[in-house]
Protein backbone atom coordinates (compact mmCIF):
# COMPACT_ATOMS: atom_id res chain seq x y z
CA UNK A 1 0.00 0.00 0.00
CA UNK A 2 0.88 4.03 -0.76
CA UNK A 3 2.58 4.90 3.06
CA UNK A 4 0.46 7.93 1.77
CA UNK A 5 -2.30 6.23 2.95
CA UNK A 6 -0.79 4.49 6.62
CA UNK A 7 1.17 7.64 7.77
CA UNK A 8 -0.82 9.88 9.23
CA UNK A 9 -1.30 13.66 8.44
CA UNK A 10 -2.36 17.31 8.95
CA UNK A 11 -4.74 18.59 6.06
CA UNK A 12 -5.71 21.91 5.72
CA UNK A 13 -7.80 21.00 3.12
CA UNK A 14 -11.44 20.50 5.01
CA UNK A 15 -14.85 22.84 4.88
CA UNK A 16 -15.33 25.65 6.87
CA UNK A 17 -17.49 23.86 9.42
CA UNK A 18 -15.12 21.24 11.10
CA UNK A 19 -16.86 18.56 13.44
CA UNK A 20 -15.44 18.43 17.03
CA UNK A 21 -15.34 14.85 16.80
CA UNK A 22 -14.26 12.10 14.33
CA UNK A 23 -15.29 8.74 15.37
CA UNK A 24 -13.01 6.32 13.86
CA UNK A 25 -14.32 2.36 12.89
CA UNK A 26 -11.86 0.12 11.14
CA UNK A 27 -14.04 -2.74 9.46
CA UNK A 28 -12.75 -6.64 8.42
CA UNK A 29 -15.81 -8.70 7.60
CA UNK A 30 -17.48 -6.88 10.16
CA UNK A 31 -21.18 -7.04 8.62
CA UNK A 32 -22.53 -9.50 12.22
CA UNK A 33 -21.73 -6.47 14.16
CA UNK A 34 -20.89 -3.40 12.11
CA UNK A 35 -25.11 -1.78 11.98
CA UNK A 36 -25.50 -2.23 15.80
CA UNK A 37 -22.32 -0.48 16.20
CA UNK A 38 -23.45 1.85 13.71
CA UNK A 39 -26.94 2.16 15.27
CA UNK A 40 -25.75 3.03 18.95
CA UNK A 41 -24.07 6.15 17.76
CA UNK A 42 -27.08 7.91 16.77
CA UNK A 43 -28.47 10.51 18.85
CA UNK A 44 -25.51 9.75 21.64
CA UNK A 45 -23.42 12.14 20.12
CA UNK A 46 -23.59 15.67 22.23
CA UNK A 47 -20.67 17.87 19.50
CA UNK A 48 -20.46 18.60 15.83
CA UNK A 49 -18.88 14.95 14.24
CA UNK A 50 -18.35 13.01 11.33
CA UNK A 51 -18.22 8.73 11.19
CA UNK A 52 -15.14 7.78 9.33
CA UNK A 53 -15.42 3.66 8.31
CA UNK A 54 -12.34 2.06 6.93
CA UNK A 55 -13.75 -1.14 5.01
CA UNK A 56 -10.14 -2.84 4.94
CA UNK A 57 -10.48 -4.96 2.06
CA UNK A 58 -13.82 -6.80 3.73
CA UNK A 59 -15.66 -9.65 1.32
CA UNK A 60 -18.72 -9.48 3.13
CA UNK A 61 -21.48 -6.50 3.10
CA UNK A 62 -19.31 -4.42 5.46
CA UNK A 63 -19.18 -1.19 2.73
CA UNK A 64 -23.13 -1.52 2.11
CA UNK A 65 -23.99 -0.98 5.67
CA UNK A 66 -21.51 1.92 6.57
CA UNK A 67 -23.53 3.52 3.23
CA UNK A 68 -26.42 3.31 5.04
CA UNK A 69 -25.64 5.06 7.74
CA UNK A 70 -24.09 8.72 6.96
CA UNK A 71 -20.47 7.84 6.67
CA UNK A 72 -17.85 8.55 5.28
CA UNK A 73 -16.56 4.94 3.90
CA UNK A 74 -12.89 4.65 2.66
CA UNK A 75 -12.68 1.19 1.07
CA UNK A 76 -9.23 -0.43 0.63
CA UNK A 77 -7.86 -2.79 -2.26
CA UNK A 78 -6.08 -5.66 -0.17
CA UNK A 79 -6.10 -5.85 3.83
CA UNK A 80 -3.89 -3.73 6.04
CA UNK A 81 -4.76 -4.56 9.09
CA UNK A 82 -6.11 -2.08 11.46
CA UNK A 83 -3.31 -0.24 12.37
CA UNK A 84 -2.94 0.94 8.81
CA UNK A 85 -6.45 1.40 8.31
CA UNK A 86 -6.98 3.43 11.59
CA UNK A 87 -3.70 5.62 10.79
CA UNK A 88 -5.75 6.35 7.21
CA UNK A 89 -8.59 7.24 8.76
CA UNK A 90 -6.86 10.38 10.52
CA UNK A 91 -5.36 11.34 7.97
CA UNK A 92 -8.40 11.80 6.45
CA UNK A 93 -10.27 13.04 9.96
CA UNK A 94 -11.43 16.56 10.31
CA UNK A 95 -11.89 16.64 14.28
CA UNK A 96 -9.86 18.23 17.14
CA UNK A 97 -10.43 15.11 18.69
CA UNK A 98 -9.94 11.19 17.34
CA UNK A 99 -12.79 8.39 18.73
CA UNK A 100 -11.10 5.05 17.59
CA UNK A 101 -14.00 2.14 18.60
CA UNK A 102 -14.16 -1.11 16.94
CA UNK A 103 -16.76 -2.51 14.48
CA UNK A 104 -17.74 -5.36 16.94
CA UNK A 105 -18.41 -2.83 19.96
CA UNK A 106 -21.78 -0.49 20.75
CA UNK A 107 -21.37 2.16 22.39
CA UNK A 108 -24.16 3.71 25.22
CA UNK A 109 -26.08 6.90 26.17
CA UNK A 110 -23.78 8.42 27.69
CA UNK A 111 -20.19 7.06 26.87
CA UNK A 112 -19.50 9.79 24.84
CA UNK A 113 -20.51 12.59 27.07
CA UNK A 114 -18.50 10.98 29.66
CA UNK A 115 -15.46 11.27 28.18
CA UNK A 116 -15.55 14.73 26.56
CA UNK A 117 -16.79 15.91 30.15
CA UNK A 118 -13.49 14.62 31.87
CA UNK A 119 -11.35 16.19 28.56
CA UNK A 120 -13.70 19.49 29.07
CA UNK A 121 -12.68 19.42 33.14
CA UNK A 122 -9.25 18.39 32.70
CA UNK A 123 -7.28 20.21 29.56
CA UNK A 124 -4.04 18.80 30.30
CA UNK A 125 -5.73 15.18 29.08
CA UNK A 126 -4.55 13.90 25.86
CA UNK A 127 -5.96 10.84 25.98
CA UNK A 128 -8.87 8.83 27.51
CA UNK A 129 -9.98 5.33 26.90
CA UNK A 130 -12.54 3.37 28.68
CA UNK A 131 -13.43 -0.32 29.46
CA UNK A 132 -15.97 -2.78 28.24
CA UNK A 133 -19.64 -3.02 30.65
CA UNK A 134 -20.50 -5.93 33.21
CA UNK A 135 -23.15 -7.18 30.55
CA UNK A 136 -21.06 -8.81 27.57
CA UNK A 137 -23.78 -9.31 24.29
CA UNK A 138 -22.79 -13.33 23.57
CA UNK A 139 -23.86 -15.74 26.54
CA UNK A 140 -21.17 -18.03 25.98
CA UNK A 141 -19.53 -18.75 28.82
CA UNK A 142 -16.02 -18.03 26.97
CA UNK A 143 -16.87 -14.78 26.03
CA UNK A 144 -18.37 -13.84 29.13
CA UNK A 145 -15.45 -14.52 31.24
CA UNK A 146 -12.88 -13.01 28.52
CA UNK A 147 -15.22 -9.60 28.51
CA UNK A 148 -15.97 -9.37 32.01
CA UNK A 149 -11.87 -9.86 32.78
CA UNK A 150 -11.59 -7.10 30.49
CA UNK A 151 -13.91 -5.26 32.43
CA UNK A 152 -12.78 -6.09 36.04
CA UNK A 153 -8.85 -5.16 35.24
CA UNK A 154 -10.14 -1.86 33.54
CA UNK A 155 -12.09 -0.79 36.37
CA UNK A 156 -9.47 -1.63 39.34
CA UNK A 157 -6.96 0.74 40.08
CA UNK A 158 -6.95 4.87 41.88
CA UNK A 159 -9.26 6.24 41.13
CA UNK A 160 -10.31 9.76 41.54
CA UNK A 161 -13.21 11.51 40.01
CA UNK A 162 -13.77 7.83 38.11
CA UNK A 163 -10.64 8.49 36.32
CA UNK A 164 -6.98 7.69 36.96
CA UNK A 165 -3.64 7.83 35.38
CA UNK A 166 -2.65 4.73 32.68
CA UNK A 167 0.46 3.93 31.25
CA UNK A 168 -1.26 2.15 27.62
CA UNK A 169 -3.92 3.48 25.22
CA UNK A 170 -6.65 1.36 23.93
CA UNK A 171 -7.97 1.76 20.43
CA UNK A 172 -11.64 -0.59 21.50
CA UNK A 173 -13.06 2.60 22.77
CA UNK A 174 -10.37 5.25 22.81
CA UNK A 175 -9.95 9.16 22.38
CA UNK A 176 -7.00 10.94 21.87
CA UNK A 177 -6.03 14.40 20.14
CA UNK A 178 -5.62 14.72 17.12
CA UNK A 179 -2.65 16.73 17.02
CA UNK A 180 -0.96 14.46 19.21
CA UNK A 181 -1.37 11.25 17.35
CA UNK A 182 -0.09 13.14 13.95
CA UNK A 183 2.88 14.14 16.04
CA UNK A 184 4.01 10.50 17.40
CA UNK A 185 3.43 8.91 13.92
CA UNK A 186 0.34 7.02 14.80
CA UNK A 187 0.22 3.18 15.19
CA UNK A 188 3.52 1.47 13.79
CA UNK A 189 1.77 -0.63 11.45
CA UNK A 190 5.14 -1.84 9.54
CA UNK A 191 5.35 -3.49 13.25
CA UNK A 192 2.22 -4.28 13.63
CA UNK A 193 0.65 -5.55 10.18
CA UNK A 194 -1.72 -7.73 11.76
CA UNK A 195 -4.54 -6.98 14.94
CA UNK A 196 -2.14 -6.86 18.04
CA UNK A 197 -0.61 -4.25 20.56
CA UNK A 198 -0.55 -1.50 17.96
CA UNK A 199 -2.22 0.61 20.70
CA UNK A 200 -0.43 -0.51 24.43
CA UNK A 201 2.68 0.37 21.92
CA UNK A 202 1.59 4.11 20.96
CA UNK A 203 0.11 4.23 24.42
CA UNK A 204 4.23 3.49 25.52
CA UNK A 205 5.42 6.25 23.44
CA UNK A 206 2.50 8.86 24.26
CA UNK A 207 4.03 8.24 28.14
CA UNK A 208 7.31 8.65 27.11
CA UNK A 209 6.52 12.21 25.28
CA UNK A 210 4.77 13.96 28.39
CA UNK A 211 1.42 13.28 26.80
CA UNK A 212 -1.34 12.70 29.69
CA UNK A 213 -3.11 9.38 29.55
CA UNK A 214 -6.29 8.42 31.76
CA UNK A 215 -8.84 5.30 31.88
CA UNK A 216 -11.87 6.19 32.77
CA UNK A 217 -14.25 3.77 34.16
CA UNK A 218 -17.40 5.49 33.62
CA UNK A 219 -16.65 5.48 29.57
CA UNK A 220 -18.50 2.12 28.73
CA UNK A 221 -18.95 0.13 25.92
CA UNK A 222 -20.59 -2.98 25.26
CA UNK A 223 -18.33 -6.28 23.19
CA UNK A 224 -20.38 -7.93 21.16
CA UNK A 225 -17.76 -10.69 20.28
CA UNK A 226 -18.33 -14.41 20.16
CA UNK A 227 -14.96 -15.90 22.41
CA UNK A 228 -13.90 -19.67 21.69
CA UNK A 229 -11.31 -21.57 23.87
CA UNK A 230 -8.83 -21.70 20.21
CA UNK A 231 -9.48 -17.68 19.30
CA UNK A 232 -8.77 -17.04 23.54
CA UNK A 233 -5.79 -18.85 23.26
CA UNK A 234 -4.78 -17.67 19.67
CA UNK A 235 -5.43 -13.88 20.59
CA UNK A 236 -3.52 -14.00 24.32
CA UNK A 237 -0.31 -16.07 22.69
CA UNK A 238 -0.23 -14.25 19.15
CA UNK A 239 -1.91 -11.22 19.22
CA UNK A 240 -1.45 -10.21 23.04
CA UNK A 241 1.49 -11.99 25.18
CA UNK A 242 4.02 -12.40 22.75
CA UNK A 243 4.31 -9.06 21.11
CA UNK A 244 3.22 -7.38 24.52
CA UNK A 245 6.45 -9.29 26.03
CA UNK A 246 8.85 -8.29 23.20
CA UNK A 247 7.75 -4.98 23.82
CA UNK A 248 8.21 -4.82 27.40
CA UNK A 249 12.10 -6.18 26.28
CA UNK A 250 12.40 -3.45 24.40
CA UNK A 251 11.65 -0.88 25.86
CA UNK A 252 12.60 -2.30 29.37
CA UNK A 253 9.62 -0.77 30.60
CA UNK A 254 9.02 -1.93 34.09
CA UNK A 255 5.10 -2.37 33.51
CA UNK A 256 2.74 -2.93 36.61
CA UNK A 257 -0.35 -1.94 35.14
CA UNK A 258 -3.79 -3.37 33.83
CA UNK A 259 -3.17 -7.07 33.68
CA UNK A 260 0.64 -6.90 34.25
CA UNK A 261 0.68 -5.46 37.87
CA UNK A 262 2.56 -7.81 40.59
CA UNK A 263 -0.41 -9.43 41.53
CA UNK A 264 -1.14 -10.99 38.21
CA UNK A 265 2.26 -11.68 37.89
CA UNK A 266 2.09 -14.41 41.43
CA UNK A 267 -1.39 -15.41 40.02
CA UNK A 268 -0.10 -16.55 37.12
CA UNK A 269 2.67 -18.11 39.30
CA UNK A 270 0.14 -19.78 41.24
CA UNK A 271 -1.67 -21.21 38.16
CA UNK A 272 1.65 -22.74 36.79
CA UNK A 273 1.92 -24.03 40.23
CA UNK A 274 -1.14 -26.07 39.65
CA UNK A 275 0.06 -27.51 37.22
CA UNK A 276 3.21 -28.72 38.77
CA UNK A 277 1.21 -30.12 41.68
CA UNK A 278 -0.42 -32.73 39.01
CA UNK A 279 2.57 -33.70 37.93
CA UNK A 280 4.04 -34.54 41.37
CA UNK A 281 0.77 -36.71 42.05
CA UNK A 282 2.55 -39.28 39.95
CA UNK A 283 5.23 -39.30 42.51
CA UNK A 284 4.62 -37.63 45.78
CA UNK A 285 0.46 -38.03 46.15
CA UNK A 286 -0.18 -36.05 48.89
CA UNK A 287 2.19 -33.34 48.42
CA UNK A 288 0.96 -33.18 44.99
CA UNK A 289 -2.81 -32.78 45.86
CA UNK A 290 -1.83 -30.35 48.48
CA UNK A 291 0.04 -28.27 46.07
CA UNK A 292 -2.25 -28.09 43.31
CA UNK A 293 -4.92 -27.04 45.87
CA UNK A 294 -3.24 -24.36 47.46
CA UNK A 295 -2.05 -23.14 44.03
CA UNK A 296 -5.86 -22.92 42.97
CA UNK A 297 -6.68 -21.42 46.43
CA UNK A 298 -4.04 -18.43 45.97
CA UNK A 299 -4.49 -18.13 42.73
CA UNK A 300 -8.72 -17.63 43.63
CA UNK A 301 -7.40 -15.45 46.62
CA UNK A 302 -5.94 -12.94 44.28
CA UNK A 303 -8.59 -12.45 42.00
CA UNK A 304 -11.54 -12.66 44.31
CA UNK A 305 -13.12 -9.70 43.93
CA UNK A 306 -12.97 -10.88 39.53
CA UNK A 307 -14.90 -13.90 40.59
CA UNK A 308 -17.54 -12.72 42.89
CA UNK A 309 -18.40 -10.43 39.64
CA UNK A 310 -18.23 -13.59 37.44
CA UNK A 311 -21.16 -15.01 40.23
CA UNK A 312 -22.88 -12.25 40.14
CA UNK A 313 -23.06 -12.02 36.76
CA UNK A 314 -23.00 -15.86 35.51
CA UNK A 315 -23.70 -17.77 39.06
CA UNK A 316 -22.20 -20.43 40.11
CA UNK A 317 -21.56 -22.34 36.52
CA UNK A 318 -19.43 -19.40 35.56
CA UNK A 319 -17.44 -18.74 38.55
CA UNK A 320 -16.59 -22.09 38.32
CA UNK A 321 -15.83 -23.10 34.62
CA UNK A 322 -13.84 -19.47 34.58
CA UNK A 323 -11.45 -21.57 37.33
CA UNK A 324 -10.25 -23.53 34.69
CA UNK A 325 -10.48 -20.97 32.23
CA UNK A 326 -8.32 -18.47 34.16
CA UNK A 327 -5.57 -21.03 35.07
CA UNK A 328 -5.51 -21.32 30.96
CA UNK A 329 -5.34 -17.71 30.50
CA UNK A 330 -2.35 -17.58 32.87
CA UNK A 331 -0.59 -20.74 31.15
CA UNK A 332 -1.14 -18.86 28.24
CA UNK A 333 0.88 -15.39 29.43
CA UNK A 334 3.54 -17.16 30.73
CA UNK A 335 4.16 -19.52 27.89
CA UNK A 336 4.16 -16.26 25.95
CA UNK A 337 6.62 -14.72 28.08
CA UNK A 338 9.15 -17.52 28.05
CA UNK A 339 8.97 -17.78 24.39
CA UNK A 340 9.57 -14.17 24.18
CA UNK A 341 12.98 -14.33 26.35
CA UNK A 342 13.87 -17.12 24.49
CA UNK A 343 13.77 -14.91 21.24
CA UNK A 344 15.24 -12.47 23.18
CA UNK A 345 18.31 -13.71 23.99
CA UNK A 346 18.72 -14.92 20.34
CA UNK A 347 19.50 -11.75 19.33
CA UNK A 348 22.06 -9.01 19.65
CA UNK A 349 20.95 -7.24 22.56
CA UNK A 350 21.47 -4.08 20.63
CA UNK A 351 20.07 -5.11 17.16
CA UNK A 352 17.08 -5.51 15.76
CA UNK A 353 15.11 -6.12 19.03
CA UNK A 354 16.57 -3.57 20.95
CA UNK A 355 15.16 -1.03 18.62
CA UNK A 356 11.84 0.72 19.34
CA UNK A 357 10.67 0.59 15.68
CA UNK A 358 11.54 -0.98 12.68
CA UNK A 359 9.82 1.60 10.68
CA UNK A 360 11.32 4.59 8.45
CA UNK A 361 10.95 7.93 9.96
CA UNK A 362 9.05 10.02 7.92
CA UNK A 363 8.07 13.78 7.89
CA UNK A 364 4.33 13.44 8.45
CA UNK A 365 3.46 16.65 7.78
CA UNK A 366 4.52 16.32 3.98
CA UNK A 367 2.09 13.81 3.04
CA UNK A 368 -1.13 15.31 2.17
CA UNK A 369 0.62 17.70 -0.01
CA UNK A 370 2.33 14.80 -1.71
CA UNK A 371 -1.02 13.10 -1.88
CA UNK A 372 -2.90 15.45 -4.06
CA UNK A 373 -0.36 15.15 -6.47
CA UNK A 374 -0.03 11.16 -6.41
CA UNK A 375 -2.40 9.69 -8.73
CA UNK A 376 -1.86 6.25 -7.53
CA UNK A 377 -3.15 7.29 -4.10
CA UNK A 378 -6.56 8.19 -5.75
CA UNK A 379 -6.76 4.75 -7.23
CA UNK A 380 -6.12 2.83 -4.06
CA UNK A 381 -8.49 5.02 -2.05
CA UNK A 382 -11.91 4.98 -2.70
CA UNK A 383 -14.11 7.35 -0.42
CA UNK A 384 -18.01 6.12 -1.49
CA UNK A 385 -19.64 8.73 0.70
CA UNK A 386 -19.51 11.45 3.23
CA UNK A 387 -21.20 13.66 5.69
CA UNK A 388 -20.36 16.04 8.46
Amino acid sequence: MDETLTCPTCSDQSSHMLPVLSIIIPAYNAESDLQACLQSLKNNIPVPFEILVINDASSDNTAQIAQSFETRLFSLPKRSGPASARNLGCHEARGQWIFFLDADVTVQPDTIANALAHIHKSPQIDALFGSYDNSPADPGLVSQFRNLLHHHVHQNGDFHQNTRQAQTFWTGCGFIRRHVFLKLGGFDHWRYEKPAIEDIEFGYRLLDAGHHTVLARDVLCKHRKRWTIRTMLRTDFFQRGLPWSLLMLRSTRQTNDLNVDKIQKIAALAAASVWLGLFLIAFQPLAGIALALTSTLLMLCLNLSFFKLLKKQGGLKLALASLGLMNLYYLVCLTSYATAITIWLMHDRLGMMKSKSIRPPYPYSNHIAESTKNKSVESLLTQTSSST
